[in-house]
């Protein structure tokens, strides 16, 4: 099973999101939780956690079809120790925001040296914060996604997603997800059903397939290679149409939530309906 939608508004109220991936024919769907832009979010009440539930089940979406993204302003790499206390504090809050929504999944950027440190250095401190905060909640999946490399950020290298894992000490509760556009402005081609394949079968070998829990399917402005991260429509960008295709077809990606991040929510509904065809193609 393909579960597909995009990165709705939670504006209002978490509990919108649901209506809103619904509207869209989403099977899917991703939010925040709080303002991503902003360190502290008042707490969740509970007539809304209670609201956000009943719409989930109203609209028949599970916790596996829900993929929450944290604060932009987290870096669990972070080179200086007050900040990444910061980090760690803002990210446990992210984590039990997810709880109380029942939610099992916690998607987030992994982090960045800011050329203060090593690369296994920030590594390293972005395994012990997924440790630390594993240590203090339940159920929840920290999800890393892989980036596209700009700046000091890491994760661009399936390696680096690896390198992580192997250092977190619950592997049940950490898992990838794979933003396509990310991928390719790291480096890894996805223009043909070949460059799908071996880029696919790279991520299988080095990282595992038994640990993608979600993916981002996005095409891409920018290009292989240029450490840019520039989104695309689907089929309207440097990646085209062939991946989508593939990874619809692709039976290792099953059972997770793909969403879309794509320019122009307008045509959200219209980027569904056209990947729920290529499954059956």
């Amino acid at each position: 099973m393909k579960y597909i939608g995009a990165h709705v508004s939670a504006a209002g109220g978490v509990d919108n999101a649901p209506i809103n991936a619904y509207q869209i024919g989403a099977t899917a769907f991703a939010l925040f939780t709080k303002n991503q832009r902003q360190w502290h979010a008042k707490s969740l009440e509970p007539a809304i956690i209670d609201s956000f539930h009943k719409r989930c089940e109203k609209y028949g979406f599970t916790s596996k079809q829900i993929l929450p993204h944290d604060s932009y302003l987290i870096n669990l790499g972070h080179p200086d120790s007050e900040l990444l206390n910061k980090s760690r504090t803002a990210f446990l809050d992210e984590m039990q925001r997810c709880e109380q929504l029942g939610l099992t999944l916690l998607n987030f950027h992994p982090g960045s040296h800011l050329q203060q440190i090593t690369v296994d250095a920030c590594l390293t401190r972005i395994a012990e914060s997924i440790n630390i905060t594993l240590d203090k909640t339940k159920n929840v999946v920290a999800v890393i996604e892989n980036t596209a490399g700009q700046g000091s950020n890491l994760g661009y290298q399936f390696e680096h997603l690896a390198t992580i894992i192997d250092q977190v000490e619950d592997k049940s509760r950490v898992g990838v997800c794979i933003d396509t556009c990310h991928a390719f402005a790291a480096g890894y081609d996805l223009r043909t059903e070949k460059a799908c394949q071996q880029t696919f079968d790279q991520f299988d070998k080095i990282v595992g397939f038994k640990y993608l829990r979600g993916m981002h399917l996005n095409d891409a402005k920018s290009e292989l290679a240029s450490h840019v991260d520039r989104h695309d429509s689907l089929g309207k960008g440097n990646i085209g149409e062939i991946a989508f295709k593939y990874i619809m077809r692709d039976p290792r990606i099953d059972e997770i939530p793909m969403i879309l991040e794509t320019i122009n929510p307008d045509i959200w509904a219209q980027e569904i309906a056209w990947l729920k065809q290529q499954m059956n193609k």
